[in-house]
Order: C-alpha cells, then sequence, then structure tokens
C-alpha cells in the first residue's frame, strides 16, 4: 500500500513516502524472485529498479542453467519461483548436459532470447498481486536503532518498509573497464550506484570489492559460419518448469570454433595495458569463468581454446562470443577476432569489459539470508560474492520467502524462518556455503559442492520442495495439484514394475536384441529396469501393459517415466545417502550458539575458535563445516555439550 506522508517515524520528511511490508532494493534475478516470492506469499512489496525496461537483464550469457545452475532454476520452480517459466517461454535452444553420466549431475540448459526474457519477466511481474515497481536509483538505507526500516532515493523519495532487501548486483560503486580506460557504470551504458554501499557499511557490515567481465557482442552478418562447427539443440522437448510446456520461439544452433596461435600472440602483446596486469584491477575474478587473457597466461602451453558463439534472441543479428570474455583494449580485442578465418571480416557491436563491484562478506548473514548486524536487512545474488543469474535466482527467493515471513510476525518470537537443508537443495548448499565458509572469489555452484548430489537430481526438485512451498502459502494450489498427480503416477509405475512377473520364453529373444543376457528363471519387471542396457521406453516397446500404464493421460508423460526409472535404477543409492544424510542432521539438531564463549575454550585451536568468534555457527554441523575447524575441535564441543 503506497501512502504519500509528510511526517513518518516521527521525522520530518522532504519528499514523497511510500510504505510497504517489503522492499526490494535491484531488479535482478536475485530481486525480481525475491519480489515474486514476498508478493505471492501476501506481502505488500515494492522493487525499487534503475530501469523498468531492464528487468531481469542478462547482463552476460543469455543463458540459464548448466552444470548445477540448472537444478538451482529447477528448485526456484519447485517452490513456486518464475524463472524456469521465463526461460521456457524464451528458450530459443535446449540441452541436457552430463547425460552420458549419472542422472545425479544431469543438468539443463537453456539458451534464451535476451529481449524476449525481459519482457516476459516483466508480465510476471505485472500480473503479481501485492507487486509494485518503483523506478528510481537508492541511495542511501535507512537505519534507526540498528533496524533497517528503508530506503531513500536519489529522486528524494523515502520507501520504508517492515524488511529490506538488498539485491544490487555489479551496480554498488561500479567501475568499468576497457584497456586502461575506466568508466563508472554498474554495466555498461547505466551508472554506478555511488554511496548506498557506505549507508550499509557506516553500521557495521564489511564490504570488499570482486571483478566480473563480459564478452565481445558479434554482428552476425559478418560471420563466416561456413568455417564453424555447428552446435544443434535437443530434439526432445525439455524444460525447465514442472508446470510448463514448451515454448513457441524458434530453435536456433550454436557454433563452436577454436583460438590460435595468431590470435594468441595478437592478445599477450596487449597484456602491458590489460588491466587485469597492470594493476589496474586489484580485486579478484570469477575462477570458473576467466577472461581469454588470463587463460593465455595460466595455460602457456595450450595452442588453442574453445569459444562458443550464441545467438542473442531469434530476430536480432547480435550474438554473443562465450569463453572471450576480455578486458583489453578494443582494438586487441578486434584485431585478435580478424585472426579466426569465421570472424576475418568481424563487426562487433561493443567489445568485452571487466567490470569491479562491491559485495558484502556473506558470513554475515544467517541461513535467512538476514544481516547478522542490521536487523531486517536480507541480502541476495551478487552482493553476496556469488557469479551467475541462477545463484542469484536462488538466494533471491529465500531472501523474498523470509522477508515476507518475518513482516507478517507478530513479533520477533513468532517468526521462524525458512531454511533449506544441504540434503534438501543446492540452493540449501549454496547458502550453507556462503554464511559459513565465506568466499575469497565469485562463488559458482557445482554439482562437486554437494555431497548429497543423488539426493538432489534436477528430476526430483518437485518431489523435494512443492509440499514445502504449499505449506508456506507461495506454491499455488495448481501447483500442488500437478504434484500430487505426478508422485500418484510415478508411484503406480514403481508398484506396477515390482509386481508385474516376465516370463523368460515370452520376452529372451526379444532382449537378446536389446543387447542384454536372456532370462533362465523368471523375475519381476523391476529386475529388468535395473539393467544398464533396458529403460522403460525399449521394455515399453515389447511389454504391452507397461506401455498402457506410462501411456496414462498426461501432458508429462516423459518427465514421469524418466522420474520412476531413476528411482528404481538408483534405489540403493538414494537410501544409502538418505542414511548419511539422517546421521548429519543430528548434529543440525544440537543448537550451540550461545552455548560457549570460545574465547575461553582452551581446547580448541586458535583458528577454531577465531573461526567460530567470527561465524557464530547456530548448529554443530554448522560448525563442522567451517574451514579451520578440525573433527577434534568438534569432538572437544561435543564433550562440552555433554554428548
Amino acid at each position: 500500500m503506497c501512502e504519500d506522508f509528510r511526517i513518518f517515524a516521527g521525522r520530518k520528511c522532504k519528499g514523497m513516502i511510500l510504505k510497504y511490508d517489503v522492499i526490494v532494493i535491484g531488479g535482478g534475478h536475485a530481486g525480481c524472485e525475491a519480489a515474486c516470492a514476498s508478493a505471492n506469499m501476501g506481502a505488500k512489496t515494492c522493487l525499487v529498479t534503475m530501469d523498468m525496461n531492464k528487468i531481469a537483464q542478462m547482463s552476460c550469457n543469455p543463458a540459464i542453467g548448466g552444470i548445477a545452475k540448472g537444478q538451482i532454476v529447477r528448485e526456484i520452480d519447485a517452490l513456486g519461483g518464475q524463472m524456469g517459466l521465463v526461460t521456457d517461454a524464451t528458450s530459443i535452444q535446449f540441452r541436457m548436459l552430463n547425460v552420458g553420466k549419472g542422472p545425479a549431475v544431469w543438468s539443463p540448459r537453456a539458451q534464451c532470447d535476451r529481449g524476449k526474457f525481459i519482457w516476459e519477466w516483466r508480465k510476471h511481474l505485472d500480473e503479481t498481486e501485492n507487486l509494485e515497481i518503483w523506478q528510481d536509483q537508492a541511495d542511501e538505507l535507512i537505519v534507526e536503532d540498528g533496524k533497517a526500516i528503508g530506503v531513500r532515493t536519489i529522486w528524494g523519495a523515502e520507501i520504508y518498509a517492515k524488511c529490506v532487501i538488498v539485491t544490487a548486483g555489479t551496480f554498488l560503486n561500479g567501475l568499468m573497464h576497457i584497456g586502461r580506460k575506466m568508466v563508472p557504470g554498474g554495466r555498461i551504458a547505466e551508472p554506478a550506484v555511488p554511496h548506498f554501499t557506505e549507508s550499509i557499511t557506516r553500521h557495521g557490515v564489511v564490504s570488499a570489492r570482486m571483478k566480473t567481465g563480459t564478452p565481445v557482442r558479434i554482428d552476425k552478418r559478418s560471420v563466416h559460419f561456413e568455417d564453424l562447427e555447428i552446435q544443434p539443440g535437443e530434439n526432445r522437448p525439455y524444460q525447465f518448469s514442472y508446470m510448463n510446456q514448451c515454448g513457441a520461439l524458434k530453435q536456433l544452433p550454436c557454433w563452436t570454433v577454436n583460438t590460435n596461435e595468431e590470435v594468441h600472440e595478437i592478445l599477450k602483446s596487449g597484456l602491458v595495458d590489460s588491466p587485469l596486469y597492470n594493476g589496474q584491477i586489484q580485486s579478484i575474478g570469477p575462477r570458473y569463468c576467466p577472461s581469454i587473457e588470463t587463460k593465455l597466461v595460466t595455460f602457456p602451453e595450450r595452442e588453442k581454446h574453445p569459444l562458443f558463439l550464441e545467438p542473442e534472441g531469434e530476430d536480432t543479428n547480435e550474438m554473443y562470443l562465450n569463453g572471450f570474455s576480455s578486458s583489453l583494449p578494443m582494438d586487441v580485442q578486434i584485431e585478435a577476432l580478424k585472426k579466426m578465418p569465421a570472424f576475418r571480416d568481424v563487426k562487433v557491436y561493443r567489445p568485452g569489459y571487466a567490470i569491479e563491484y562491491d559485495f558484502f562478506d556473506p558470513t554475515q548473514l544467517s541461513h535467512s539470508l538476514e544481516s547478522k548486524i542490521i536487523v531486517n536487512l536480507f541480502m541476495a545474488g551478487q552482493v553476496n560474492g556469488t557469479t551467475g543469474y541462477e545463484e542469484a535466482g536462488g538466494q533471491g527467493t529465500i531472501a523474498g520467502i523470509n522477508a515476507a515471513l518475518k513482516a507478517g510476525a507478530d513479533n520477533e518470537r513468532t517468526y521462524s524462518p525458512f531454511v533449506l537443508h544441504r540434503d534438501e537443495a543446492y540452493i540449501g548448499v549454496l547458502i550453507d556455503d556462503l554464511v559459513t565458509k565465506g568466499v575469497d572469489e565469485p562463488y559458482r555452484m557445482f554439482t562437486s559442492r554437494a555431497e548429497y548430489r543423488i539426493l538432489l537430481r534436477q528430476d526430483d526438485a518437485d518431489a523435494r520442495l512443492t509440499e514445502k512451498a504449499y505449506a508456506l502459502g507461495l506454491a499455488k494450489r495448481e501447483r500442488y495439484d500437478w504434484w500430487q498427480e505426478k508422485k500418484q503416477h510415478i508411484e503406480e509405475i514403481e508398484a506396477f514394475c515390482q509386481s508385474f512377473a516376465i516370463k523368460p520364453k515370452l520376452i529372451n529373444s526379444a532382449l537378446e536384441a536389446l543387447g542384454t543376457t536372456p532370462l533362465q528363471f523368471g523375475c519381476k519387471l523391476i529386475d529388468l529396469v535395473n539393467r544398464p542396457q533396458l529403460n522403460l521406453a525399449n521394455l515399453s516397446e515389447i511389454i504391452p501393459q507397461l506401455k498402457e500404464v506410462l501411456n496414462r493421460p498426461n501432458n508429462r508423460k516423459e518427465e514421469i517415466a524418466e522420474a520412476a526409472e531413476i528411482r528404481m535404477k538408483y534405489k540403493g543409492y538414494i537410501e544409502r545417502e538418505n542414511v548419511v544424510a539422517e546421521k548429519m542432521h543430528r548434529l543440525e539438531n544440537i543448537k550451540i550458539k550461545g552455548h560457549f564463549n570460545y574465547k575461553e575454550l582452551q581446547g580448541l585451536s586458535t583458528e577454531c575458535r577465531q573461526k567460530l568468534m567470527k561465524i557464530q555457527p547456530e548448529t554443530l554441523a554448522q560448525a563442522s563445516r567451517i574451514p579451520g575447524v578440525s573433527p577434534s575441535d568438534i569432538n572437544v564441543l561435543l564433550v562440552l555439550m555433554g554428548r
């Protein structure tokens, strides 16, 4: 609810006054998910963004998903978020990565139409009840008595709320670099936010600097595609959202090309003017998405590096050169490109650039993403030291949920934060890593970061999270009913496979044709499903009764069959990992916050005491994951707890 007051909270104000339950500062991927989550839970929410025409802008690669990132998007969707729906509606190429490995690491990825992605997000925001957008630039966080109560903008508006979520991306004191040229900005052609960081750090919150970058954008009319290798998408109708049908956009290919020694020589000649190597940039960039000049310095023995030319949309000539992120002088970038046959006549829309920006040490946050220092202040996205749209969206969802819960609570004692554990979601792994371990470089999610990968598959995010989201009031009835229908169908398939008897003489010839050993004795169908050469699809072609069960009227037959098959084939692994997770939950149930004065515990190592005093973990399990806290330190705490 917007209100125009001249006096608020005992203070006189000069400009417009707006009042809400929750304010979200920043209209990127974290901000959009946070705003939708908060509003859909019933909180009156205001999204403050500098440009309504660049909502959820894909500042770098116009793609969603990837290794572990795709799992996060499916988790956002299962929680009732929007990223999966928007991606499906604007996808121009879809691929499932890692299908040659086990399903624990299968990861969906979609190339999107950048422009349509923005407007699809705008549509979702505009259709969200309880959500209003205010186009303006945040200038100062308003804090009283240690609590965040609102924000003041550059145009003099004062917006007040019970909770504030900061999702400012790379805009806080953003500084862009191309060669020796430096220009303040949060993104190309967009202004930086110069004072907002200081309005937070003056209250004791610690900030630091990080760096990221983006590649050159190329005019496809100047590309010689005959010198590139085509990389088509998948024919199977994959999608991100459990609720959605595939989008209607034209499906487009990507292309691959390699650099060569001539390219490398030109790039090396520009290193003297590279901000990364002339001392101009002091902050740390992403380890797993390095610039092309970093690749040359780190891997001097490599004669070539792979690049991927990707379309920015179905109706544009603009193309993205994945793998060629750079902050070298623009003439060096273009000259190097022309040494590749496919780009010998290249025309570019703009060169690559690097950007430095402020972030806040995430160990200063609780698992709800609320600040431990400024009450009612939540943070999500790159301001927490992460990189990637998906990591931002996952954090935004959790911050939005908890801000809405806290804004709606009668008092502090009735507020119970929503927290996902490491065996429940990649989002839980992400947040636990951030608040427990902190970051010394932009954090990117990988499947290797999760110790319970077989439990956190992309196919079962709805099984893990939809009922939780429905209980919160975030997932709507339609989503809940669809999950119940899907769950019932999966259980029917499993029950059929466990009970249906197979006779050797009726199936052996077909088994041999499929490259698997014929049966000597009868068995249950599930025993055949568990063979590596067999699956529900090829078995249904030789067992009519199975085909009938799989073809129960439903618009997502393939997805349901895949989920049922994975549950049967990997049942033993899933059960074993659940046992391990349950053991860890016992430590999660041992609360230690407030029980110890770590400074006085001489039985702990000095490093352990310092880390525990800084992070103040809630549970013994969280303490065990802090770098510098050894198993022997945990044993000391267990003894002191009388365990």
